[in-house]
C-alpha cells in the first residue's frame, strides 16, 4: 500500500508540476524545516487528495485556482495556475474561473489573480494570449 501511495504521489506530482518552467512547490519548503513531515504531508495532499480520480486532475485544478483567487492566496495561487495549465487547462478557461470569483470574492480578488494568471502565463513564454489577440481582430 505504501509504494502505491508514492508512485500516485510521484506521478500526479509530476502531472501538476513538472511544466515548461520549474515551479517551486511547497513541498521543498517544508523538507527544508522537517524531511519526514514534508513526506507525509505531501502523500497525504498529493497522493491522497489530488490523485482521486472523483474529480479529474483539470477540475480539481480549476477548483484549487477559483478558492485560492478567492482567498487572495497568490504565491500558491501560482503554482495551481501552472499546475492547471500543465494538465490541460486553457488558459482562457483558467481566466474565465478567476472572473467568476469577482461575484463571491470581489473584484479586487480578480484583479490580483488575474494578475497572477498573467505573470505565470508570461514566464511560460504563452503571454499575451492568443485567444485575446483573436477576439481583437
Amino acid at each position: 500500500m505504501e509504494k502505491d501511495l508514492v508512485e500516485r504521489t510521484r506521478r500526479t506530482a509530476k502531472a501538476l508540476f513538472s511544466g515548461p518552467v520549474e515551479v517551486e512547490v511547497p513541498y521543498h519548503l517544508w523538507k527544508a524545516f522537517d524531511p519526514d513531515l514534508a513526506k507525509d504531508l505531501s502523500l497525504f495532499i498529493t497522493g491522497n487528495i489530488y490523485s482521486r480520480e472523483v474529480l479529474p486532475l483539470p477540475e480539481r485544478q480549476v477548483v484549487a485556482v477559483a478558492a485560492l483567487a478567492a482567498l487572495h492566496r497568490t504565491e500558491e495561487l501560482k503554482i495551481h495556475i501552472h499546475g492547471a495549465l500543465n494538465v490541460g487547462v486553457p488558459a482562457g478557461k483558467v481566466a474565465e474561473t478567476i472572473f467568476q470569483i469577482g461575484i463571491y470574492a470581489g473584484f479586487p480578488a480578480v484583479n490580483t489573480a488575474l494578475a497572477a494568471l498573467k505573470e505565470v502565463l508570461t514566464s511560460r513564454g504563452e503571454w499575451p494570449l492568443e485567444e485575446a489577440k483573436e477576439k481583437l481582430k
